[in-house]
């Protein structure tokens, strides 16, 4: 029998203020960074000179980010232990964010993991074990009401299919915007594709996503952002760079507040390129990810400098 205790029933549901109100389903896991001179060679072992682990996935990073503009934040996810969730659910409250981390009894698969190589170059080897995934029930059990009541869907490709499909169903029904990650790359079925209002892929997800009737913004590193509808590109900041991961997690969450804020597409995209920029800068994630004061200083003094 499967146990679903979450923070969000315990605590009533009730959400933070904020200025808009943003739903976000993903994977959630640990992420063990390794700081390594050079990368293995046949069966080598290399010492790491850094070890350095938190909570992370590509939807937990975007509620993180999202809360941090402002957002009132819902999360879903799905843990595979009582302590694991206990322990992602506190970091959430922490972070403003109401959790909904699903748990299963007995428990078929462990939390899912990520460790990740850095080399002396800076060039970055993901290996990536999925554990245990949310499935179709866990978004009608509790999460339901948190999508209707959104403004904003965030959805990614780190979850099921069936997932998506179930969660852009939902928000369809209650008019609620999907902005969606097409990370990590797959085909996409024709019906969640028509429903997305905002994609937001990199260069090699575009390519994949081919024709869709939804807004594209794709990412494109250190240059910036292109929308498609336009052909534009909108210039990121010049920055040193010090480790980029998660930053298309911070784009795509401050892009997703700021149109459900109501914001003009490039403007939104011009505060989301800053937001990624500013994150570059500081290694690893949860550190990374800047807080909306800190992305405003941030553009103040680029603008002064001008």
């Amino acid at each position: 029998m499967r146990s679903f205790d979450t923070a969000a029933q315990r605590h009533g549901g009730v959400k933070k203020e904020g200025s808009c109100k943003v739903a976000v389903i993903g994977l959630v896991g640990r992420s063990m960074f390794f700081r390594v001179p050079r990368f293995h060679s046949g069966g080598e072992t290399v010492h790491a000179t850094e070890f350095y682990e938190e909570w992370g996935g590509k939807g937990f990073n975007q509620a993180v980010a999202a809360a941090r503009q402002g957002a009132a934040v819902s999360f879903l996810g799905k843990a595979g232990s009582e302590s694991d969730a206990s322990a992602i659910e506190a970091l959430c409250e922490k972070e403003n964010i109401v959790p909904h981390v699903y748990f299963s009894k007995p428990t078929v698969e462990p939390t899912a993991c990520a460790a990740i190589m850095t080399d002396g170059t800076g060039e970055t080897r993901v290996t990536v074990a999925r554990g245990i995934e949310l499935d179709a029930a866990d978004v009608e059990f509790g999460f339901a009401a948190a999508i209707a009541d959104a403004d904003i869907l965030l959805l990614n490709n780190e979850v099921p299919e069936e997932v998506n499909l179930r969660a852009s169903e939902i928000a369809v029904e209650n008019g609620v915007k999907i902005v969606f990650n097409p990370a990590p790359a797959r085909p996409l079925p024709a019906v969640l594709a028509e429903r997305v209002t905002l994609f937001t892929p990199n260069e090699f997800e575009e390519a994949m996503l081919g024709d869709v009737s939804g807004e594209v913004v794709t990412t494109l590193g250190a240059k910036g952002c292109r929308i498609r509808s336009t052909g534009e590109v909108m210039s990121a900041p010049p920055v040193k760079a010090v480790d980029s991961t998660g930053a298309g997690d911070t784009f795509t969450a401050v892009l997703a507040v700021r149109i459900a804020e109501g914001a003009p597409l490039r403007d939104a995209c011009r505060a989301a390129n800053e937001a990624a920029a500013k994150s570059v800068t500081v290694r690893y994630v949860l550190p990374a990810i800047p807080c909306r004061n800190s992305d405003e200083a941030f553009t103040a003094r680029r603008t002064d400098k001008t």
